[in-house]
């Protein structure tokens, strides 16, 4: 009798309770399925069907980017015995934080003078005008190649900016820079020679990160984009497949350029856009990875997610633009296959927004399903859908720091509620591209921070949110509400899943709700100081 009693007390146990609610399967093969219940389950696993075909995507990129290590990029095969003239377009608006460092760093560029141009293309309506036309005046008397061109209208944006710069350009090949790179001394001495190769149309260098240790966003933006510039780029440029220059820190010929039909605005990302057409043309494409050119990542939330969905929108409008000619032309299957998943990887964002509206009533569906069918139905799914990224991730944060890349899991979680953050907007963006519905470019703003922390209060450039930061914050606390019901119903699985969601939305409303107050309050404050002072 004694020797009973420990077995009572645990089979009565909250533990042995928690068991049986995860695995005792008795009501499984009761519930039948009624019309209702299917057309809830058909377009929820036909979604994340569909996500598992981007996901095992990321798992071909990986095996490609090993399969063709050794083809990475070396020195140049040739080099040119006469160095050809150079013409660097720095095309900016309202860029008044960043455009003093950048003209200094781009002025200190080691290549003969009597073969540069520099072009500052300015289409600012701000005081970054007079302030960038009196610097140009100053290096150009210094005896600098550097010229200032200002429009007096934002036709095109940075598309028509770089088209207009063109018509008064000397140079053989074109260098472009964005506002917040930091161009390193040794930038064209290390690209210029892969051109002696007539064929190659495009020299794309690495980013790298001023700001990276600014906070864990901007250490999870790093690692977002590593993972383009590391396996994407790295796997698409050695396994011979189209990929695309990045609108900045690379050196393009001004033949392929003309070619190719010149710059076009007709998508927000006329550099994919000029990239295609110009491999369709034949034109190759050489990415350096060995050759890093600093730049600065934004430090806000919404800032962030301005960036991330005119990236999305102006992809999937390229996808529009470009994919029936690439699927017309004679081109090998895999090529195009890549194209593919390359220009539509965004249509993810409104998928996720439909598997999340699911998610619920899928959730109660299922209720009397056994956790067996759930482990071979659903898991393979899961791993091919999400757990991607985790590998995607982590294997790039690997290849560029072997040092410290464990760090790489501690930042997954994080990474991953960064990504929902972004889905409300680039969903609209993804939508407004396939709907054919135009905007404007909408610049990311830049306030020349380094790895320390600073007071933004008095930057301008900051962007209100609108109402996205409350969608944000209605559509965590729907995951709130799957949280309770999978609490209820034993399904503690997927809570950890859930808790993401909740993560990352509410990180992207509250978040951005705070800083707009914070921003507001320090306003209204230096307002009170100004009119004491006045008085």
């Amino acid at each position: 009798m004694l020797a009973v009693l420990p077995l009572a007390f645990l089979a009565n146990s909250a533990t042995t309770r928690l068991m049986r609610g995860l695995f005792d399967d008795t009501f499984a093969g009761v519930h039948q399925l009624g019309w209702f219940d299917w057309a809830i389950l058909i377009p929820y696993f036909a979604v994340l069907a569909v996500l598992s075909v981007y996901g095992i995507h990321r798992y071909e990129i990986i095996r490609t980017y090993f399969k063709h290590r050794k083809k990475a990029t070396g020195e140049p095969p040739k080099r040119f015995e006469t160095l050809p003239p150079v013409t660097i377009q720095l095309p900016i608006f309202n860029e008044r934080y960043v455009i003093e460092r950048l003209i200094d760093e781009v002025t200190r560029i080691e290549y003969p003078r009597e073969l540069l141009q520099i072009q500052v293309l300015d289409d600012s309506t701000d005081d970054t005008a007079p302030f960038a036309e009196a610097l140009v005046a100053r290096y150009h008397a210094l005896g600098f190649p550097i010229e200032y061109h200002h429009r007096p209208n934002r036709e095109g944006f940075k598309a028509g900016a770089l088209q207009e710069g063109l018509q008064t350009a000397t140079g053989e090949f074109i260098a472009i820079f964005d506002a917040d790179f930091v161009p390193p001394p040794d930038f064209l001495t290390r690209t210029i020679h892969y051109f002696a190769d007539p064929g190659v149309g495009v020299v794309q260098t690495r980013w790298s990160y001023l700001n990276r240790e600014y906070s864990l966003l901007t250490e999870v933006e790093a690692m977002l984009l590593d993972g383009h510039f590391i396996l994407e780029h790295g796997a698409r440029s050695r396994a011979g497949y189209f990929f695309n220059f990045n609108g900045t820190a690379g050196v393009l010929r001004r033949q392929m350029i003309d070619d190719a039909g010149g710059w076009q605005h007709d998508t927000l990302t006329e550099d994919s856009d000029l990239s295609y057409r110009a491999q369709l043309k034949g034109w190759r494409f050489v990415y350096v990875p060995g050759l890093d050119c600093p730049s600065e990542l934004p430090v806000e939330m919404h800032g962030f997610q301005v960036q991330q969905s005119r990236w999305a929108k102006g992809l999937t409008q390229c996808a529009r633009k470009l994919l029936p000619a690439i699927l017309r032309a004679n081109l090998p299957g895999r090529v195009k296959a890549e194209a593919f998943m390359h220009l539509t990887p965004n249509i993810s964002y409104p998928l996720m927004v439909v598997l999340s509206a699911l998610m619920l009533p899928v959730m109660i569906v299922r209720f009397y399903m056994g956790v067996w069918q759930m482990v071979f139905i659903d898991l393979p799914l899961i791993m091919a859908s999400f757990w991607s990224i985790s590998a995607f991730y982590v294997i790039a944060h690997r290849e560029l720091y072997p040092k410290n890349w464990k760090r790489s899991f501690f930042l997954l979680p994080i990474l991953m509620a960064v990504g929902v953050a972004l889905t409300v907007s680039n969903t609209r963006a993804v939508l407004e591209a396939l709907l054919g519905i135009k905007t404007g470019f909408v610049r990311t703003p830049k306030f020349a921070i380094g790895d320390r922390p600073m007071s933004l209060e008095a930057k301008k450039y900051r962007r209100r949110s609108g109402l996205l930061p409350y969608i944000e914050i209605a559509v965590g606390t729907y995951f709130v509400a799957m949280i309770a019901f999978a609490i209820e119903t034993y399904n503690f699985f997927s809570i950890p899943f859930l808790l993401l969601f909740v993560a990352g939305y509410y990180w992207a409303g509250f978040g951005t709700l705070l800083q707009e107050q914070q921003n507001r309050l320090r306003w209204l404050k230096q307002r009170a100081l100004e009119r004491r002072a006045a008085y």
